[in-house]
């Protein structure tokens, strides 16, 4: 059983990658069903919480999704919750990583996955990396932006990310001593990277 977290510079391909590991090794890969749970049980609009991610720094909660049960969830997202602020939020993060991570066998992006899972014995730890220029260019590519509103949507994340972590008191996010692996993806491609993080995940565990 194993939790993979992938951590990523905006336009490094963190999504893509733990879509095609996930894909690889059959393991879930957690993606924005948590953002109607979360309307659902904080009794707010998913909007609301959409809002709320972009303030609070970035797409903080994208990464819940099947794995996590209806019941287990449900008691995590006590009723106590009956609106969003930034304590709460954050408290239900952390407390849902671990769920999923008990789960065992799924892949995390983002969120602070390597800081909640640091450590545990059954977590392995990615982080991408990549030249702006190639994380702008990616953005084009794969998300059919003008090279002007990719740049803007990289400068804009880049900014939202340092936000995020420093709502956890973190400024060192980017340490390499956090990671099992540091991938530069202005140097490796996605299949590349994909089989180096499947071959980890399988002799490490």
């Amino acid at each position: 059983m194993t939790v993979i977290a992938i951590s990523r510079q905006y336009g490094a391909g963190g999504k893509t990658l733990g879509e095609m590991v996930a894909k690889k090794l059959g393991y879930t890969f957690v993606d924005d069903e948590i953002i109607k749970l979360m309307a659902e049980k904080a009794g707010v609009s998913t909007e609301s919480v959409e809002s709320f991610e972009r303030e609070a720094g970035g797409k903080l909660l994208r990464f819940i999704s099947r794995i996590a049960s209806k019941k287990v969830v449900d008691k995590i997202m006590d009723q106590k919750y009956g609106y969003l602020d930034e304590d709460s939020y954050v408290a239900i993060l952390q407390q849902i990583i671990i769920k999923i991570a008990d789960e065992g066998n799924c892949v995390i992006v983002g969120r602070g996955g390597q800081y909640i899972l640091r450590n545990r014995k059954d977590a392995l730890c990615i982080l991408l990396v990549a030249h702006k220029n190639d994380r702008v260019k990616f953005m084009e590519k794969h998300y059919k932006l003008t090279p002007l509103q990719a740049s803007q949507k990289v400068s804009a994340e880049d900014r939202r990310r340092k936000i995020l972590f420093r709502k956890f008191g973190i400024e060192d996010y980017d340490s390499t001593d956090l990671y099992h692996l540091v991938v530069n993806r202005s140097k490796m491609p996605l299949e590349m990277a994909t089989d180096m993080v499947c071959n980890l995940a399988d002799l490490s565990f």
